[in-house]
């Protein structure tokens, strides 16, 4: 090759170098939603690992997370929307509502939350519709069969406060739900819904007026409530694994690891052109009970064996 035709033929390979750069494949954004970080999405990241997805290579995390104030998250949903993510996960019932208005288009994974068809989120957990699928955190005996946890630890108990965000619709949803089941248990329930954790005192100084013996602690209540309770010497238990290890002294749940796995399967359908319309919504089917027995021991409690030979994971 002459020499004029080698620099023709370099210089044409460089031009086009914009040109092939610009037609490499867009890495998939999936942008993360939550009310405080960094929620229990650590199962999540490994079943996607599992899949094959590893960031930076085929696959990009956008976090967004409100750090315990929930009114932040219209506007970081918002900033997820302007990042033109391809996927939303968002975690817990405010953080799929606040998804879900701002955006029609950009397909939403609730990752869980609680009662969607109650709140409106989807149509129906089998067919629904719009742009949202994923999972619901609740199973309609999850409340009576975390009840009896409870009395179990404390056969003696006659009153348990139930403690949620009110800004959060399930949160009353849920709270009635128990209180319909305490029933059978013979409880007295009481739902204390707080709109943020300035509330906290006060919440806490009516339990001790009513004699509270047990409380409840809903996912979404602030960060501060378990440990209010233990400096209170109100036993908390919860329907959430990550308060167990907060020091809840014990955690009935859905499976973690069960549930990250089914997150990712959301995920790896819709980047391959699944629509979210057509997935139907999960509800848990397996259950773990995380007990913390240093939590107990502070506060006195004798854990029956029998519970401890049934416990998934016991923290000492």
């Amino acid at each position: 090759m002459r020499r004029r035709d080698f620099v023709k033929a370099i210089a044409a390979s460089t031009a086009a170098w914009p040109l092939i750069a610009q037609a490499q494949p867009k890495i998939p954004q999936i942008g993360i939603l939550l009310i405080g970080g960094p929620e229990p999405m650590g199962p999540f990241y490994e079943a996607l690992r599992h899949r094959g997805y590893s960031e930076g290579r085929n696959v990009q995390f956008v976090v967004r997370s409100a750090e315990g104030d929930a009114n932040r998250l219209p506007e970081l949903a918002a900033d997820l929307v302007r990042a033109k993510v391809n996927i939303i996960i968002a975690s817990l019932t405010p953080s799929a509502i606040a998804a879900k208005n701002a955006t029609r288009e950009i397909p939403i994974v609730m990752a869980p939350v609680g009662d969607p068809v109650g709140t409106g989120l989807v149509q129906s957990l089998a067919r629904p519709g719009g742009n949202i699928t994923g999972l619901s955190s609740s199973s309609p005996d999850l409340g009576s069969k975390l009840l009896e946890v409870v009395r179990e630890v404390l056969p003696k108990a006659k009153r348990i406060a139930v403690l949620g965000l009110a800004t959060d619709p399930f949160s009353g949803a849920f709270a009635e739900r128990i209180r319909q089941d305490a029933r059978t248990v013979h409880f007295d329930t009481r739902a204390i819904m707080v709109r943020g954790s300035e509330e906290l005192d006060e919440a806490f100084a009516t339990m001790k007026k009513e004699l509270t013996d047990a409380l409840i602690v809903l996912v979404n209540a602030p960060p501060p409530t378990v440990a209010l309770a233990m400096n209170n010497r109100v036993p908390a238990f919860s329907h959430h694994k990550s308060l167990g290890k907060a020091g809840a002294v014990v955690c009935y749940s859905a499976d973690f690891a069960e549930r990250g796995s089914e997150i990712a399967d959301y995920v790896e359908k819709i980047l391959k052109g699944a629509k979210p319309a057509d997935l139907p919504v999960q509800e848990p089917d397996k259950f773990e009970l995380v007990i913390n027995l240093k939590s107990a021991k502070r506060l006195g409690l004798t854990v029956p064996p029998e519970i401890l030979a049934r416990a998934d994971e016991i923290i000492e």
